[in-house]
């Protein structure tokens, strides 16, 4: 069953506002075994509107629009959609009844322009949205057996439709396949040299699993996406996959089913109630960032150190002056004190340091732009590994950053 979606805004074609919906509608519909055919961003206007979905349904199944459905002038979709399917909008007793819910939940009147809100089109079916005041409308071709489905654009109100109305009603309209997917996340080895090294493997996975290969900075991540219609031999199938592919490339797989290795360290630190610390120079912030920005991280993330100057590595992290005289803030030496020390004075079970030339200048003969000492310290041992990422800023923090992550994973598993 082929899809596509149509994402309407002009703040999305101008930059103002980030297109998430559309990545986040993808996923959903993969993972339901639903072929995305395409993504469409287009303007709040009526023809582009019209042309569009004339296009789409020449190819697609399923059209799923998101935007264009709030209460004032600028929003047109709705309008667009009754005239598109010679409808006349009428108001409907459910959408109305959920538009004075909400309001009165806020303590708010409902004014008339509010009220508009509950006029659909006749011939749609109307999908409760009780998140938000504009509804989702569901049409049905009947000729062709084609859905159209228009949703607002509110990224959480959309969300909470398509997990729990809009996906679930089109997998029992056209009766779609499963879709079970696995992500092996790999690192320390390139895709080229990956791809060389199980090259056998992929070529005789069942014709039913595709392989998708997805690089990161300095990670690439292994889908394997089974198709069928039961679920329980697709998921023998794919552990069969995974444990064939791990005598090939066991010493690169740093984990198993997270989208990124900042959800593995997550995941690692909260099984095993340990503790972490950060000490970052050239990264500055990014390894905690990534890993507050994840739900529950305050139970094992307890803080972290942005040490950019020397002052700030010797009086806060316990640096001594002659390491940094003798060797540098770009050092092995340096490194080791940095997480040691944040271990030690944070309180915590480990602890991970990064200190490089992230660039574009700075970098000497000896230490070029590029350059990355990194540490990962447990009661046990330190662990140090010295990286050159090129003169990228951007990607090579990326790099820093998951090459720290995957340090730990390997410390943790040593516990």
């Amino acid at each position: 069953m082929n899809v596509s979606i149509i994402n309407i805004g002009d703040e999305l074609l101008i930059g103002q506002v980030v297109n998430t919906n559309a990545s986040s509608m993808s996923r959903q519909l993969i993972a339901a075994g639903m072929d995305v055919r395409e993504v469409v961003t287009i303007a709040d206007n009526g023809e582009a509107i019209r042309s569009t979905l004339d296009r789409c349904l020449t190819h697609s199944d399923v059209v799923l629009l998101t935007g264009g459905l709030g209460p004032t002038k600028d929003d047109i979709t709705k309008n667009t959609l009754c005239e598109y399917f010679n409808s006349e909008l009428v108001e409907n007793a459910e959408a109305l009844a959920n538009v004075k819910r909400l309001f009165e939940e806020k303590g708010y009147p409902l004014t008339e322009v509010n009220r508009h809100q509950a006029w659909v089109p006749r011939c749609c079916t109307v999908v409760n949205n009780i998140l938000g005041t504009a509804p989702c409308m569901w049409f049905e071709i009947a000729e062709t057996h084609q859905v159209v489905v228009s949703m607002p654009g509110v990224p959480f109100e959309m969300n909470n439709l398509m997990e729990s109305e809009v996906v679930p009603r089109l997998r029992q309209y056209f009766h779609t396949d499963f879709i079970l997917n696995k992500n092996i996340l790999v690192q320390g080895i390139g895709e080229s040299f990956l791809s060389d090294r199980i090259e056998q493997w992929e070529l005789s996975l069942p014709s039913n699993i595709r392989l998708a290969y997805l690089p990161e900075a300095g990670m690439v991540k292994l889908r394997l996406t089974a198709r069928g219609s039961d679920k329980n031999i697709l998921q023998e199938q794919i552990n069969q996959a995974v444990e064939t592919l791990y005598p090939l490339i066991d010493q690169y797989i740093a984990g198993e089913d997270l989208e990124n290795l900042a959800a593995l360290v997550a995941q690692q630190m909260t099984a095993n109630r340990y503790t972490l610390a950060t000490a970052e120079s050239c990264t500055g912030g990014t390894l905690a960032a990534r890993l507050t920005a994840l739900p529950g991280a305050s139970i094992y993330f307890k803080g972290g150190i942005v040490a950019y100057s020397n002052a700030v590595k010797e009086s806060l992290l316990g640096v001594s002056h002659a390491t940094l005289e003798a060797h540098g803030a770009v050092s092995e030496e340096t490194v080791r004190q940095m997480a040691e020390g944040a271990r030690h004075r944070l309180g915590t079970d480990y602890a991970l340091a990064t200190s490089g030339i992230a660039g574009p200048t700075g970098g000497t003969a000896d230490k070029p732009v590029g350059t990355v000492w990194i540490a990962a310290a447990s009661p046990k041992r330190t662990m140090t590994i010295c990286k050159h990422f090129g003169n990228d800023r951007l990607r090579t923090i990326d790099r820093t950053t998951n090459e720290a992550y995957s340090m730990l994973i390997k410390l943790m598993r040593e516990h």
